[in-house]
C-alpha cells in the first residue's frame, strides 16, 4: 500500500455548501425519519475501543466531508469546519440509525461505535452516500488494524491508500446541463402497513448468500444480480400482501444509482439519483419469472447516461434558478417538505446496491465481511440493502413493522431457486 505523502489538511476548511441532494436532508430529518444509514466491517478479532477512538482521531483530520458542523444560513444550510475534537466512540447501546442531532456529538454529522468484532458508522445522508461512507470506513479500518497490529504498522506506515479520493466537488453542479423535464414520478404506490414495533427500535434482518451461486440463478433469468434482488423483493411484497391479488397501485422500488461511474467522478460528496422498479399487478397470479422480467425491463429502460442526467438536472435547475435561490431558508423548507411528501409516497419501499466492497490485500486476512442497511423513510417502513466482499452478498432488510412475513417470503424465494441462506438478526424479533 502506498501512503499520501502529503499530510492531513486538518482544519483550513472554513466553509462549503451541501451538495444538491444533500440540501434536502436537513429539511426532512428529524426524530422519526433520521435519514441515516449504516455500513459496518465485521473483524475476525473483538474490537478494541481505545484503539478505534485514536484510529478515529488519526483518519479525520484527512477527511473534510466528516470534520464539519452544520449551521443554517438565511437561504440555504452550510457546512462550517468543526472545531471540536472526534465523536467519542461507544460500544453500542441503542437501536441503530437514530437520529443524529446537529448539537449533540460534539456538532459532528456522524457516529462510530462498535459491538464485539463489529466496527459501525453511521452518517446523515447530508454528508455523503454509501460510497463516501465506504471510503471514510475503510480508511477507519486500516487504521485501527495496523494499531492493533504492530507489525502491520511497521510495513505500511500511517496514511491513506494513494487511491483514496478526498474530493468535495460538487459533481452534479459540474455535470448540469439544462433541462427542463421532471425527472421523478409522484403516481403513489402501494404502502405496506401494518402493527408497527415500539418507538426507535428497528428491527434488522441479514441473510448472507454465497455469489457463486447468486450468479447461477441470475444466469438462469436472465438479469443481473441486483434486478434479481429487487424483483424478489417485490415479489415478496406482491405475495404477503396482496396475496397474488390486483392492486390499482403499483408496488414500487426507489432503486438508487450511483452516477460517478456514468460521469468520471471520484467525489466523497453525495452523487446518486434514484430511479424506480415497477411493478403494476393488473391481473391475479403473476408468476415470479413474469415479475422478474418485469422489474428487469423497468430498470433498464431507465439506467443510462442521459436519463440519469435529466433526473439530477431538474433538481438543479432549481438550485441555480435566480428567483429561487432569494427564497428565504424557512419558505424554501416548506415547499422542499411539500414535494418530498408527494414524492415520498410514490414508491413502496427501496433497494440499494452500494456494491462489492474492495479492501487491500494486505489487510483481506483480518476482515470478515461487510453489512449495511437504511433507516426508514415516509410511507416506507421496510426496506433492503444490499452489499457484498469477497464471495459472499449480504442483503439486509430494515423495518419498523413488528410483522416479518416479507422478510420470510423474501428469503425463502431465494431458498426455492437454491441459493443457500444463513440468517442473522440484531434480536429486535427474539424480544
Amino acid at each position: 500500500m502506498a501512503k499520501k505523502k502529503r499530510q492531513p489538511r486538518g482544519k483550513d476548511l472554513k466553509w462549503d455548501k451541501l451538495d444538491n441532494t444533500a440540501n434536502l436532508f436537513p429539511v426532512i430529518a428529524g426524530e422519526s425519519m433520521s435519514n441515516v444509514y449504516r455500513i459496518s466491517v465485521i473483524l475476525k478479532e473483538d474490537v478494541q475501543q481505545e484503539l478505534l477512538q485514536e484510529a478515529l482521531e488519526m483518519v479525520l483530520p484527512w477527511f473534510d466531508i466528516f470534520q464539519v458542523r452544520m449551521r443554517s444560513g438565511m437561504f440555504w444550510y452550510y457546512f462550517e469546519t468543526n472545531q471540536k475534537p472526534a465523536p467519542i466512540v461507544k460500544e453500542e447501546y441503542r437501536y441503530p440509525c437514530q437520529y443524529i442531532s446537529p448539537n449533540r456529538n460534539r456538532n459532528y454529522l456522524f457516529r462510530v461505535n462498535y459491538y464485539k468484532n463489529r466496527i459501525n458508522l453511521e452518517v446523515f445522508h447530508v454528508l455523503t452516500d454509501g460510497m463516501g461512507g465506504i471510503t471514510f470506513l475503510r480508511e477507519l479500518t486500516y487504521q485501527y488494524l495496523r494499531l492493533a497490529h504492530p507489525a502491520l504498522r511497521e510495513k505500511l506506515g500511517d496514511g491513506l491508500c494513494s487511491d483514496t479520493s478526498l474530493s468535495r466537488e460538487d459533481s452534479y453542479l459540474k455535470n448540469y446541463r439544462k433541462s427542463h423535464k421532471k425527472g421523478y414520478k409522484t403516481q403513489r404506490a402501494f404502502l405496506v402497513k401494518g402493527e408497527k414495533l415500539k418507538p426507535f427500535e428497528l428491527g434488522v434482518i441479514h441473510g448472507y448468500l454465497p455469489i457463486p451461486d447468486l450468479k447461477r440463478v441470475c444466469r438462469a433469468y436472465g438479469v443481473s444480480i441486483n434486478e434479481y434482488l429487487v424483483a424478489a423483493f417485490l415479489w415478496s411484497i406482491y405475495q404477503e400482501c396482496l396475496h397474488g391479488m390486483p392492486s390499482k397501485r403499483p408496488i414500487s422500488s426507489c432503486v438508487p444509482v450511483n452516477l460517478r461511474p456514468y460521469f468520471n467522478s471520484i467525489t466523497l460528496k453525495n452523487f446518486f439519483v434514484i430511479v424506480s422498479a415497477v411493478f403494476c399487478p393488473q391481473k391475479e397470479s403473476y408468476s415470479f419469472e413474469e415479475v422478474v422480467q418485469i422489474v428487469a425491463g423497468s430498470l433498464r429502460s431507465q439506467i443510462n447516461r442521459e436519463h440519469l442526467e435529466n433526473l439530477f438536472a431538474y433538481n438543479v435547475s432549481n438550485e441555480k434558478n435566480f428567483i429561487l435561490r432569494a427564497v428565504p431558508l424557512f419558505l424554501k423548507s416548506i415547499a422542499m417538505r411539500h414535494v418530498y411528501r408527494t414524492s415520498a409516497l410514490a414508491n413502496t419501499t427501496t433497494v440499494t446496491n452500494i456494491g462489492n466492497i474492495q479492501v487491500r490485500e494486505e489487510y483481506q486476512d483480518y476482515i470478515e465481511c461487510f453489512s449495511s442497511f437504511l433507516s426508514m423513510s415516509k410511507g416506507q417502513s421496510i426496506k433492503g440493502n444490499i452489499c457484498s466482499y469477497r464471495d459472499t452478498l449480504v442483503f439486509s432488510i430494515s423495518s419498523t413493522l413488528a410483522d416479518v412475513s416479507i422478510q420470510r417470503g423474501f428469503f425463502r424465494k431465494l431458498a426455492e431457486d437454491g441459493i443457500p441462506v444463513k440468517i442473522e438478526t440484531n434480536g429486535v424479533y427474539e424480544e
